[in-house]
């Protein structure tokens, strides 16, 4: 799955948590070993993206870990609270 299908994948996969779907933003940063994208929502939005207990935010890693996994590179997430 190549880099822009991560970012769209984690657009489609937090748009339906959120109110204001218009504040997603993905971006992206290649190093040597790693792509780490950073998600970033409204203020209001950010507890939902986190879940309790960090399960909402854990199940989204695990999907985009899964996607990026055929990559010879680590993919990370970060979300901007």
């Amino acid at each position: 799955m190549s880099d822009l299908h991560l970012e769209e994948l984690i657009v489609s996969l937090v748009k339906p948590l959120v109110d204001h779907p218009d504040d997603i933003r993905v971006t992206k940063e290649e190093q040597h070993q790693q792509i780490i994208i950073r998600l970033s929502v409204n203020q209001e939005d950010t507890g939902k993206i986190i879940g309790k207990k960090g399960r909402t935010a854990r199940a989204i890693r695990s999907v985009l870990f899964a996607a990026g996994a055929q990559s010879s590179k680590k993919v990370q997430l970060e979300i901007a609270d």
